[in-house]
């Protein structure tokens, strides 16, 4: 329902930003921000910011529409809390966008999810106690230095080299997961590629935009949205474990 409600605001804002030569409606409706004046209403800025509204309704029709019919799977405590961790964390990734409204500081908090992720996760994927220690060490210091990093630049401290940290280690941390989840039949294979997706897909438009004559915080907005893909990977992630064991095994 809420998606079907999106889609249809989101056509009518395009009709409206075509007709009027104005982005505004059709730019807060997909990045959630203020309207760039120098951004003109060219062919390729509207279907960018159609493809950033595709991409919020995608998110909250997979947040939004829960685990697979049918008997769940049987969840030991381990599991329930892992399923909670990752709604938490999807819910949270979710309202990223709004954070302009609120308190600078709350992003900080955004990532205190993802700590609970990676602590009940890794077990979970990893095959052996040593992968497990290394998926917790790299996200623990992934997403710990990233929170102290966005801290200390709220407070005007430089962090060039705890951010070099921060994006590394929870980049490897993603791969890492991303590859177990590849390997363990509790996680269908169309979830994986969604985490895939969310993790290179910023990567490619932010050199795409460094490419073009686009304004870089148009692309740094679309980009933002974009990174919603996380939510898909983590509600979807939370759903598997729910679902019932014949429809978990990966597809071919």
């Amino acid at each position: 329902m809420a998606t079907s409600v999106y889609l249809s605001a989101l056509a009518v804002a395009v009709v409206v930003a075509l007709a009027t030569g104005d982005l505004g409606v059709l730019w807060w409706m997909t990045l959630f921000a203020a309207p760039d004046a120098s951004v003109q209403v060219t062919w390729p800025n509207v279907l960018l910011l159609i493809l950033a509204g595709l991409v919020v309704a995608w998110v909250l029709w997979e947040f939004l529409h829960g685990p697979l019919t049918g008997p769940p799977s049987e969840q030991d405590r381990d599991t329930m809390r892992l399923r909670v961790a990752l709604y938490v964390a999807a819910a949270c990734t979710l309202v990223t966008p709004f954070l302009t409204t609120w308190s600078s500081w709350a992003a900080v908090v955004m990532f205190v999810p993802m700590f609970g992720v990676v602590l009940l996760l890794s077990p979970v994927v990893g095959r052996t106690r040593r992968h497990v220690l290394i998926l917790r060490v790299s996200g623990t210091l992934g997403y710990g230095c990233a929170a102290v990093g966005l801290g200390l630049a709220l407070s005007g401290h430089a962090v060039g080299a705890l951010a070099l940290v921060a994006g590394l280690a929870s980049l490897i941390w993603n791969v890492l997961v991303l590859r177990a989840q590849w390997d363990n039949k509790r996680f269908q294979r169309a979830t994986v590629k969604y985490g895939i997706l969310a993790l290179v897909l910023p990567f490619v438009l932010t050199m795409a935009g460094g490419l073009s004559g686009v304004p870089p915080e148009f692309y740094d907005d679309v980009v933002a949205v974009v990174g919603l893909l996380a939510v898909v990977w983590l509600a979807r992630s939370a759903h598997d474990l729910h679902a019932p064991p014949a429809v978990s095994v990966p597809s071919a």
